[in-house]
């Protein structure tokens, strides 16, 4: 049984470090799309995403926790602890399938609300913005110009002022050579039209960013599946190794019960032994000439 014992804690160690590393992953993945600066997920404003989100914290925090708590109950071998840390593991596969459906369900919504995202920058693009740096990072790295092609970019609010007609003006991120002129983010294949300056490009990126973005969200609802999966498969582990600590911690207790009667019973024995001695002695001493 001891040797039982230990190796199921042994186990139920090893999955609850697992488990706590992913549930970092999982809220590192949230605060990413909260917080950080160099991704589009967090100019779209859908409620689907945020839902998912918060819930992804949620999720990640809750896990640590819970991670937490079945550690201090296998070392003191606490069966209520493990009660209540197996409680925990049905409501996190519960809650991490419905977050994951849910994500899976608005992967459509998500792919038109980044769309939409790029539209707007794209209008606004020219100052100095996360978003302007962002939708230059996109077409540089992905070779890629505006969503669907340069086109794109007669919609922008500065293009229009210039009275356009084609798209001699682009992000000098359109470019796979460009040298700009001061800060302006602006180059042309041509020389500078009006103030302020603007730099030379050459090669323009044909192709639209549509296939890079659509290839990128992708990619993301793809990792945070595979994570909330490997989440619910080691859960499953936990639940079947707590199930068995359980019972072992269970079949322990009884087995110590029963030998502390035993225990007592002998001890009783042996003084009994020891006084019948010692009255022997006596009377030995006393009378010797009883022998």
């Amino acid at each position: 049984m001891n040797l039982k014992l230990e190796l199921l804690k042994f186990c139920s160690t090893i999955l609850n470090v697992a488990f706590m590393a992913l549930g970092l992953s999982v809220s590192g993945c949230a605060v990413w799309i909260l917080f950080g600066q160099s991704n589009f997920l967090r100019v779209i404003s859908s409620e689907e995403l945020r839902v998912v989100v918060f819930g992804l914290l949620l999720t990640g925090v809750v896990v640590i926790t819970v991670s937490v708590l079945g550690c201090v109950g296998v070392n003191r071998e606490s069966r209520f602890m493990l009660l209540v840390y197996a409680g925990f593991l049905i409501v996190l596969v519960l809650g991490q399938l419905f977050i994951t459906l849910l994500l899976l369900i608005n992967r459509g919504k998500l792919s038109r609300s980044l769309e939409e995202a790029v539209d707007q920058t794209i209008s606004e693009y020219g100052g100095i913005s996360a978003h302007s740096t962002l939708m230059d990072d996109v077409q540089l790295y992905g070779h890629c110009c505006g969503l669907t092609g340069p086109a794109d970019w007669l919609e922008n609010s500065f293009i229009q002022t210039l009275n356009m007609t084609n798209s001699t003006i682009l992000p000098c991120s359109c470019f796979q050579w460009f040298r700009q002129s001061g800060d302006s983010p602006w180059c042309s294949e041509g020389r500078s039209l009006t103030p302020p300056l603007i730099g030379m490009g050459n090669q323009t990126f044909l192709q639209g960013c549509s296939q890079v973005l659509g290839d990128w969200l992708q990619e993301n609802i793809v990792t945070v599946v595979a994570m909330d999966f490997s989440l619910v498969f080691i859960q499953l582990f936990q639940f079947i190794i707590t199930v068995y600590l359980y019972q072992t911690f269970a079949r322990k207790e009884a087995s110590e019960k029963l030998t502390e009667p035993n225990d007592h019973d002998n001890l009783c024995h042996s003084t009994n032994e020891e006084e019948d001695y010692r009255e022997q002695r006596y009377t030995h001493t006393v009378n010797p000439d009883w022998d």
